[in-house]
């Protein structure tokens, strides 16, 4: 390219990020989450950096078009800004942080959910099903953001002026986005946890089983024979995906909902800890400081006190 066409280039681009933020920014009026009348999209807007929040993360492409932000998958980090996407492909207990956001320049970001079923489909469709296997990974990544894909989601945040055009366009706009983050350089990772036949997916269906029964005592061997792999396939294959052991994975998803039902449900620490599964309370106690860094009583106090909460 010429010194020209890269100005151009360069010009076009920055065109089309200055879009990018000024469509959501129209959405989002003021902090928080908010819905759009395309379902699976949430805009999320935060004027000020945050404290480390833990959730579950679900599946999803989140972009940011202003702002930064880090999330911790264990001791892992991964850090996006507006040149990159995140994509989360099954459900993990994470830690989110806003790292760049003030009221003159909000952190800015778009949630686009995703369905695993819908991936299947569209592999099928586009004939991608064929795809060369590789070494399983992260049910999450950060990739630069390219043109294409950048293109599809500006049209789809479009159709929010245009609501009468949702019904029709967005499934397809959606559908189109999907494909471009399949062809991308990880987007085998993707594909893998939609496929039927692969261990990824069977490893997806553990972790469904386990968000939908995660009060419950946990044996592997049942879960294992529950998803068709050996013990040993599905915990090496289970960390694999998550960073955690299948046992590690139920234990943040009960002290998570445990600290959502102290904080939103005023429950006191031991009915909380009985309540998610726990029958020793200082056993609860002891693995609740070890996530949170301080017992209930004191992190519950700090999370009332402090800065806002990092969106998911």
């Amino acid at each position: 390219m010429t010194h020209t066409e890269v100005q151009a280039a360069q010009a076009a681009e920055a065109a089309r990020h200055r879009e990018l933020t000024e469509r959501i920014s129209r959405h989002c009026p003021q902090e928080g989450f908010h819905d759009t009348a395309v379902e699976p999209l949430t805009l999320i807007r935060c004027d000020a950096p945050t404290q480390r929040m833990h959730g579950v993360h679900e599946p999803a492409l989140c972009l940011i078009a202003q702002g930064g932000k880090d999330l911790y998958l264990g001791t892992e980090r991964y850090r996006y800004d507006p040149l990159h996407f995140l994509l989360v492909s099954v459900a993990l207990p994470v830690c989110g942080q806003v790292i760049e956001a003030s009221p003159e320049r909000p952190y800015l970001c778009l949630r686009l959910t995703l369905d695993p079923g819908e991936i299947a489909r569209l592999i099928a469709d586009a004939g991608l099903s064929g795809a060369a296997q590789r070494p399983q990974g992260r049910g999450l990544y950060v990739q630069r953001l390219d043109e294409s894909l950048l293109d599809a989601v500006l049209r789809l945040l479009r159709l929010l002026e245009a609501p009468a055009d949702v019904p029709m366009l967005a499934p397809l706009v959606i559908r189109e986005i999907f494909y471009r983050v399949l062809r991308g350089p990880q987007g085998h990772l993707l594909h893998d946890i939609a496929m039927g036949d692969s261990q990824a997916y069977r490893v997806t269906r553990a972790i469904e089983w386990l968000n939908d029964h995660y009060g419950q005592p946990l044996r592997i061997e049942d879960l294992a024979r529950r998803v068709n792999l050996s013990v040993s396939t599905l915990h090496h294959r289970f960390k694999a995906l998550t960073a955690l052991s299948p046992l590690q994975y139920q234990k943040q998803l009960r002290l998570q909902e445990a600290r959502r039902l102290m904080l939103s449900e005023g429950l006191e620490a031991s009915l909380a800890g009985h309540r998610v599964g726990y029958g020793s309370p200082s056993q609860f106690s002891r693995e609740y400081s070890r996530l949170f860094g301080a017992p209930p009583l004191r992190d519950l106090a700090a999370l009332r006190n402090g800065p806002a909460t990092a969106p998911a």
